[in-house]
């Protein structure tokens, strides 16, 4: 089995594999003072630099994140695996959601001035062009592309910040203090902020971002999760057929 070199962290313990992921191998440590989880990435460095200032920002929002660990040379990968602390806590239940609408205002307010993280692209360039993060739509049908497109054009209007990019309950930890900690920062960019907001009581969101969210779950897990991408896509096209 694949495993982190714990060794360039200057760490001794054991491994625990963590699942629940679908993208990337997880390991957390076992009896240190203060355990970490390792995780294999797929990112450039400088993607994960870009988030060091953002998640400054979250900090500030009144979010706890899990700030990426350097190794002793310095880097924040190693061997194509990242670190960072693991956060004690209890998972968030759907409907607890809406608790994160004020801290997650104040963090989108705080970085619409941010540029975008590198290799990435807001999901209204993919109107136009095809590859940004995990999308590249020339592997789509060309149906598939077409519906995606037209969804994105529709939320072209809204403005852009950073968004978490993955909001859902397995990504939030709530801990001993009550705290919010957002976890899983794999696929933050900058994007419209409905990709997030909506996110907070999917049932109740406006149908322009509910589809613009569905063609965007489609389009960058096409190449990674297939069988769930071919699911996304069956029910994002129905989403897609109703009346505006």
């Amino acid at each position: 089995m694949l495993t982190p070199p714990i060794h360039l962290w200057a760490l001794e313990a054991p491994l625990i594999p963590l699942t629940g992921g679908h993208r990337n191998i997880a390991f957390r440590t076992f009896g240190l003072s203060s355990d970490v989880v390792f995780k294999t990435t797929r990112r450039e460095p400088a993607a994960i630099e870009w988030l060091i200032p953002v998640f400054t920002l979250a900090e500030q929002s009144g979010f706890i994140v899990p700030r990426p660990i350097r190794s002793t040379e310095g880097h924040l990968i190693e061997q194509g695996w990242t670190c960072e602390p693991f956060i004690h806590g209890q998972t968030c239940r759907p409907a607890e959601m809406a608790r994160l609408g004020a801290q997650l205002s104040r963090f989108h307010e705080a970085t619409k001035t941010i540029e975008q993280r590198p290799g990435f692209l807001v999901a209204r360039d993919l109107t136009h062009l095809d590859r940004g993060g995990d999308v590249d739509l020339s592997l789509l049908p060309p149906h598939l592309v077409t519906a995606c497109r037209k969804a994105w054009s529709k939320i072209a209007h809204e403005p852009v910040c950073v968004v978490h990019g993955d909001l859902n309950p397995s990504n939030i930890i709530w801990t001993a203090d009550h705290r919010a900690a957002l976890l899983d920062w794999d696929e933050c960019r900058v994007d419209a902020a409905l990709f997030d907001t909506m996110q907070l009581a999917p049932d109740h969101a406006d149908p322009a971002a509910r589809t613009a969210a569905a063609a965007w779950e489609v389009a960058c897990s096409w190449q990674l999760e297939p069988a769930h991408a071919k699911n996304a896509a069956a029910a994002f096209l129905r989403l897609a057929a109703r009346p505006a």
